[in-house]
């Protein structure tokens, strides 16, 4: 039996789809389009831009040293809800370590992990990423809760929410650096 070149095509279509649902393969090619497609964050329209109520917001890092959200209430916040499971998440994730390589001692960054933390301690060693990684051990405040991940938000030092971003964005821009740079002038 002789294969005609649209069962051949066909079967490469199903082979692919294939490869891209059921394999890793697919995983790393979801991670370079989120890659392709981030363009830098927005910023929150002034009238619309929601106030951090509450900052009570208990947090535990990989190790087990706590930190009450409360703490940073005054500063100027990143706050990004990501996890290893995630493409988006792992594609925006090297602008992100780029960003806190540059401002980690100016802003407040808290990575907030929705996984498991052996999973989180495996990829951030793998990466040699070496963020502020968090677990929640309390309630998300209502103004950082969202039904998807990436998340992320930039709270000013007056806790508005400039940002409030969803999906893989590109953090290392000139964009956000001259946000934060002014955010920090406050």
């Amino acid at each position: 039996m002789r294969l005609s070149k649209e069962q051949i095509s066909n079967g490469i279509w199903i082979l692919a789809i294939v490869l891209i649902i059921f394999t890793p393969v697919g995983f790393h090619l979801k991670v370079l389009v989120s890659k392709l497609i981030a363009t830098s964050a927005d910023v929150v329209e002034v009238d619309e831009q929601n106030t951090l109520k509450n900052y009570h917001w208990n947090l535990v890092t990989a190790e087990g040293k706590r930190m009450d959200f409360q703490s940073k209430k005054g500063e100027v916040v990143l706050v990004n809800f990501w996890a290893t499971w995630c493409p988006p998440c792992i594609a925006e994730l090297p602008s992100l370590v780029d960003l806190h390589e540059d401002y980690g001692d100016k802003v407040a960054f808290a990575f907030v992990a929705s996984d498991e933390r052996d999973k989180v301690s495996t990829f951030l060693e793998k990466k040699g990423y070496h963020l502020p990684v968090y677990f929640e051990t309390s309630r998300t405040p209502d103004e950082l809760i969202s039904k998807s991940i990436p998340a992320t938000y930039v709270i000013s030092k007056s806790g508005k929410i400039v940002v409030d971003e969803k999906g893989a964005v590109n953090w290392n821009s000139t964009h956000t650096r001259t946000l934060l740079d002014s955010l920090l002038l406050e």
